[in-house]
């Protein structure tokens, strides 16, 4: 699981103690949590219900060159030691001839908490942004807590988001993947090449770095035969020197049949 600091800009957690949350005056979304359960390991489940106004899109954990990542604190929170989104597929818009990745309309987002002491009440406490867009971006702030029960039931909408995940790189039946490193004036230029079957056309490939300090752009990929390469590239938000964590690399394959996620990619 992901660790709880490093979070802090990669989440989509909309969390509230009333069962509807606004923002202020007319805003173009609502959330409503969906109780979830705990598991026999003393993990809870919960489920963030995202409603848009029509024409209206929030973004993914890696939103694209056009798209505002969502930001998220929980340092108000009570034992809990890490949690995970598992973000369903979405969907790839245009706008202003460049990518964005997110969802319109509805979506739920299911999140896995496991709690410092298991077995211990849990309280999730803090703040969140994101950003909700149609012709214009519209900031989206929301304060939130929440105590996290014990027992519970299973709640096919969330069923339902965490099935809607994207295959494993087993499972998309992935050979090799390399990724090439080349630096540039501003950081480093990333090359990744995945030996596995089309995910079908068209596929649009995302390339995240692991680390909230860096920054990728939109990947161009082109497919010959079963190889898959895709370049993008990468520069520290504070401009630092780039240390790449190759195993904390996560490329993800959009294709109009599935959606792959491929953890690491080491050197070629």
């Amino acid at each position: 699981m992901t660790n709880l600091r490093s979070l802090a800009t990669a989440l989509f957690v909309l969390l509230a103690t009333a069962p509807l949350f606004a923002g202020e005056g007319d805003a173009p979304a609502s959330v409503r949590i969906l109780p979830g359960w705990q598991s026999a390991e003393g993990h809870h489940f919960i489920g963030v219900e995202v409603t848009l106004e029509p024409g209206w899109k929030t973004y993914w954990r890696a939103p694209g060159e056009a798209g505002i990542p969502p930001y998220w604190d929980w340092s108000g929170s009570e034992n809990v030691a890490d949690l995970m989104i598992h973000w369903p597929v979405p969907e790839v818009f245009e706008y202003a001839g460049m990518d964005v990745i997110g969802y319109h309309d509805q979506v739920v987002i299911p999140i896995e908490i496991r709690p410092s002491v298991i077995g211990s009440p849990a309280r999730l406490s803090g703040h969140g942004e994101i950003g909700v867009c149609h012709e214009i971006c519209v900031p989206f702030s929301f304060d939130f807590a929440l105590d996290l029960k014990e027992g519970g039931r299973k709640v096919p909408a969330i069923i339902a988001a965490m099935i809607d995940q994207p295959v494993s790189a087993e499972t998309a039946k992935v050979e090799t993947v390399t990724c090439q490193a080349e630096p540039t004036a501003k950081g480093l230029k990333i090359t990744a090449k995945v030996a596995m079957p089309s995910a079908g056309s068209p596929e649009v490939v995302v390339i995240e770095a692991g680390d909230g300090d860096i920054w990728v752009s939109g990947a161009s990929s082109v497919r010959v035969g079963d190889v898959l390469t895709a370049s993008a590239e990468m520069m520290n938000l504070y401009g630092d020197p780039i240390a790449l964590n190759r195993s904390a690399m996560r490329i993800t394959v959009l294709g109009s049949d599935r959606a792959v996620d491929i953890l690491g990619c080491p050197g070629g």
